[in-house]
């Protein structure tokens, strides 16, 4: 099967991209560090890092410290500011036809407010992410996005300012105590997006200075570490809000970390961490999600987001069909195995009552396994190669057993009478 034969467009508000593989927000520089590695134009789009309105130096290093399947990171985020921006970064893009997602930041409501005017006379700009994971100079430093009220003022700031039609999307911090609400404030703030979710904040210590790590103590952790966090808060917000495009971010490494996200309910994904030690991550893992959806044929990208919320059974409204080696007789021959085996496999085995595994149960799975991918004959599953509708609806259910012996009314009542 072609992987290719899966549609892998995807829509965020306004916005249609090719696939859903971006890059996260501060780990591509400004297009010019990835580029040798490979073409930006080929993945969904490529987001800047963080915008403000003054030149930032950051914060003084150590800022970066390698911690257990992540990174710990307390850059300030360093940058021009948002007129050599406009003048050097955003041109360079531009001429080269990369998609690109502009990351806005500041310390205040107005900061965020004068960088999205900046951009309202700009065409070439795909979306806006809100980076609300910034201190607020007004509320004693306090996040904005640890708040729904500071999120949404901050969200419709932008929203406001910026040029009618381009997309905003609230980018937020995990480490919060209801995600969802802030979520939704920011979506009636004028957010057609969501980005999910920013670094979580974490701490090192050295233990051959014995201080911390960074200098600035504490840190966002970002990488495979958080993943599993990610993946729940991508899984709450869309239960909350199921037609609100989610864009997932949080150690995503591999096609099957993407697929992950997407049936939790993104829409696309982002790389982030990944890019220091790989950075032409972006296109083996659209590779590889291109390759898992396909073997489960999954003719539409759209269709498998979200399935995770879906009842057991789900099939989607389109599949692709059963590849030239496996035809639809072949799978009706595997499932009627099944169906034939299973009383079989349901016998007691002997004196003792245990159940044994009979040849006919033997070549049932084997010709499921063949159907499904599996080179050792057992059905297939999210961590295998490949599942196949068919075979999730399709197998019989277990049969009740009509000779079962009929329970003992006097063994129930003594159980009645037990202490």
């Amino acid at each position: 099967m072609s992987a290719a034969s899966t549609d892998m467009t995807v829509r965020i508000g306004s916005l249609e991209l090719p696939n859903p593989v971006l890059t996260a927000a501060g780990c591509g520089g400004t297009g010019r560090e990835l580029a040798p590695f490979f073409d930006l134009t080929r993945i969904g789009a490529f987001t800047t890092s963080s915008v403000t309105t003054q030149p930032r130096a950051g914060r003084p290093t150590p800022r970066a410290a390698e911690t257990p399947a992540g990174l710990l990171t307390a850059m300030g985020l360093p940058g021009p500011g948002v007129e050599p921006f406009l003048e050097r970064d955003l041109p360079w893009l531009v001429d080269r036809d990369v998609r690109t997602i502009v990351s806005v930041a500041g310390n205040s409501v107005e900061e965020f407010a004068e960088v999205a005017r900046r951009l309202r006379g700009v065409p070439n700009i795909a979306a806006i992410e809100v980076n609300v994971a910034c201190p607020n100079v007004a509320d004693r430093g306090r996040m904005f996005g640890w708040h729904p009220g500071a999120a949404a003022a901050v969200v419709g700031a932008v929203r406001t300012h910026s040029r009618p039609g381009t997309p905003v999307l609230a980018k937020l911090a995990p480490d919060v105590t209801d995600i969802a609400r802030i979520a939704l404030a920011c979506v009636d703030a004028g957010a057609d997006g969501l980005t999910l979710v920013n670094t979580m904040e974490g701490m090192a210590i050295d233990t051959a200075t014995l201080r911390p790590a960074l200098t600035g103590v504490s840190g966002g952790l970002s990488g495979p570490a958080i993943r599993p966090v990610a993946v729940r808060c991508v899984y709450q917000v869309h239960a909350a809000l199921p037609d609100v495009p989610i864009i997932g971010v949080g150690g995503v490494d591999s096609g099957l970390a993407a697929l992950e996200f997407i049936l939790a309910g993104a829409s696309a994904v982002a790389l982030g961490t990944t890019l220091f030690h790989e950075p032409g991550a972006p296109l083996r893992v659209l590779r590889e999600l291109e390759d898992a959806l396909a073997s489960r044929r999954v003719a539409h990208l759209a269709d498998a987001v979200g399935l995770a919320h879906k009842p057991a059974g789900y099939v989607p409204p389109r599949v692709l069909p059963l590849p030239p080696d496996l035809t639809e007789g072949a799978a009706e021959t595997a499932e009627a195995a099944v169906s034939a085996s299973v009383s079989a496999a349901e016998a007691p085995g002997g004196p003792s009552g245990t159940r044994t595994r009979p040849a006919s149960r033997t070549a049932a799975d084997a010709a499921f396994g063949a159907r499904s991918g599996r080179a050792d004959g057992r059905p297939g599953s999210l961590e295998g190669s490949a599942t196949t509708w068919e075979a999730r609806i399709a197998a019989p259910a277990r049969p009740r057993r009509d000779d079962a012996p009929a329970p003992d009314p006097a063994a129930a009542e003594t159980k009645e009478r037990l202490p």
